[in-house]
């Protein structure tokens, strides 16, 4: 992984209408960008919102009617703030544990 620093964190969350986004019960894709231009990807889920998305999939059949739930470079958290992503983030690249985490995104030059 990069040894670069931290250049940006962008939230899908925070491009959303007033009101649209539940710090408790809802997901965001959060991509990380360095300073040498490499970008990551995840997906955050509250803990809540992985509950909420089981029994809206049991009433609509989806994913076997709730028997399993997946998504990828999947990371969960408490509450969906920017505050505790940032922290959560700085944790993985402290423990280096970041890029089993995150998916780099592939730029094409």
């Amino acid at each position: 992984m990069t040894e670069s620093a931290i250049q940006e964190i962008w939230l899908e969350a925070e491009q959303w209408a007033d009101g649209e986004w539940d710090r408790d019960d809802d997901n965001s894709d959060v991509i990380v960008t360095f300073e040498n231009g490499e970008k990551w990807i995840a997906s955050f889920f509250t803990y809540r919102n992985i509950q909420t998305l089981v029994e809206k999939f049991r009433e609509s059949g989806e994913c076997l009617s709730g028997a399993y739930f997946w998504g990828s470079d999947m990371i969960l958290i408490d509450e969906l703030s920017r505050s505790r992503i940032e922290s959560v983030i700085n944790e993985l690249v402290r423990r280096k544990e970041f890029e089993k985490a995150f998916d780099r995104i592939e730029v094409e030059q």
